[in-house]
């Protein structure tokens, strides 16, 4: 069946992914018969523009679309559609040629009803809001009205961006339209100011903003029983958003001051999941990403690895061994053990390209059948548009890339992957050749800190007039 699924116009990329995602942890392929496909059928309104917070999608029950919608964190409501039009005139007419006996249902005496008018692209009054609900007494509502907790919210949507040109930074729409349909369900967005991280016990320069936390999270399809495993923990921001969802955690980083000690006993890793109530990581380990400490044969232990990999810009990544002893200036040695009490370990640099190819190693091992690698990827935008290439290994299928764009020329890009293959000693040598591969072609600019410079370096460019291009009218996914 397919509902009109209204987002909030923010994170563009991010829209669909999510929806597919929930969509395939509520069962929706199975429900349609079709397990393989992970992706569903999207209908654009008319006249609508690609990036329209509205969106026409097949479902297979109002039960997955109404789960859906509470538990998203970009979908506004999901909702039965009733009639649409142009006009006030050309909707009433295509409300009542659908009102059949089973939507009558919804309009019997013994119920409850609300009729809320919503608006995207210009704001409408409160006067006219009364006068467009009046206008509905074409319906044969037999029911009591009832503006708190009625048993049926109906809504009218109205989508009015056609303004001559002005610069609002939303999608034009050619062609005003109107919706009006019963609310199937809506999100509950109290999670981002609960979670937001100005609240938080313990963060650190990295801590992972709550809203995105919650995206990866449902990315990743953290449900009670998986276990989530999150490599470069720090302050486990990400791993408080998959513990919301009631998945087990563990986590690990290579800094014992962030995993052991925090900043006392009372502003650590642990406290944050405290002040949320949380169920408390399985584990928290001391760990390097290029040694992980996993016995040989272990294998297919994680239902998910979420994690954001650090790329150089606000932290660089570190791996176990000083730079004299990565250089091969020092021979390998043993902490006595008089000395092993408070030990810091010596790291040195550890680069993207190594960092990503040990996550995917990692991954490959560890993660079961069907497990998902959620993990951020960044991106040069030269020229605001470039063709991306991203890390590829045997036994993952990529199945969706949402980009973030952080400036006009740096992006961040969460890359899904599902695990299709076993992991072999063969495919491992697989892997090898395709990183080295991939490394030669595609990632020269981060191992030679490019990154970096692109990000940071000053300039920005200008009109022949010499002064600085002013915002393009429709500001697409920089919202």
């Amino acid at each position: 069946m397919w509902y009109l699924c209204a987002f909030y116009h923010r994170l563009l990329d991010y829209r669909k992914p999510e929806v597919e995602s929930l969509a395939h942890l509520f069962g929706a392929h199975h429900l349609n018969g079709d397990v393989s496909s992970s992706h569903l059928q999207w209908k654009l309104p008319l006249y609508h523009h690609p990036d329209s917070p509205f969106h026409f999608v097949n479902l297979p029950s109002e039960h997955v679309a109404r789960n859906i919608a509470k538990r998203s964190i970009l979908v506004k409501g999901m909702y039965e559609l009733w009639g649409e039009g142009g006009s006030y005139e050309e909707l009433r007419d295509s409300v009542l040629s659908n009102l059949d006996d089973r939507k009558l249902t919804y309009l019997e005496s013994g119920t409850t009803f609300k009729i809320t008018v919503d608006s995207f692209g210009k704001a409408i009054s409160l006067k006219e809001q009364k006068e467009l609900i009046q206008g509905f007494s074409y319906i044969p509502f037999k029911g009591q009205v009832k503006l708190k907790n009625p048993d049926h919210n109906f809504w009218l949507i109205v989508v009015d961006n056609n303004n001559d040109g002005a610069n609002n930074g939303l999608p034009p729409i050619v062609q005003k339209r109107m919706f009006f349909g019963r609310e199937v369900g809506a999100a509950d967005r109290s999670l981002i100011p609960t979670y937001q991280l100005k609240n938080r016990t313990y963060l650190g320069p990295t801590a992972m903003d709550a809203e995105m936390a919650f995206l990866m999270a449902n990315q990743a399809l953290a449900t009670p029983g998986k276990l989530i495993y999150d490599p470069f923990v720090g302050t486990g921001s990400i791993l408080v958003a998959a513990a919301h969802f009631g998945a087990m955690t563990m986590g690990a980083d290579i800094d014992i001051r962030v995993v052991r000690d925090g900043r006392g006993p009372d502003c650590n890793v642990w406290s944050n999941f405290k002040q949320y109530g949380l169920p408390m990581p399985v584990a928290l380990l001391r760990a390097d990403n290029n040694l992980p400490p996993w016995r040989p044969g272990l294998k297919e232990v994680f239902d998910a690895i979420i994690c954001d990999p650090p790329y150089g810009v606000r932290a660089g990544g570190r791996k176990s061994g000083g730079r004299k002893l990565l250089k091969g200036t020092v021979a390998p040695y043993v902490v006595p053990d008089d000395k092993r009490i408070g030990h810091i370990p010596s790291t040195g640099a550890y680069c993207l390209v190594e960092c990503v190819h040990d996550l995917l190693h990692l991954a490959a091992r560890m993660l079961v059948m069907g497990g998902r690698l959620v993990f951020f990827y960044p991106v040069l935008r030269e020229d605001d548009s470039s063709e991306n290439h991203f890390p590829e290994h045997p036994c993952f299928k990529l199945i969706c890339s949402s980009e973030q764009i952080l400036s006009s020329r740096y992006s961040r890009v969460l890359l899904t992957m599902v695990k299709t293959g076993p992991y072999t000693e063969e495919i491992a040598e697989a892997a090898r050749i395709k990183h080295i591969e991939f490394k030669e072609n595609h990632l020269k600019w981060l191992e030679d800190g490019n990154l970096h410079s692109a990000v940071f370096s000053p300039d920005a460019p200008l009109t022949e007039a010499g002064i600085k291009d002013p915002k393009p009218k429709y500001r697409g996914k920089y919202v």
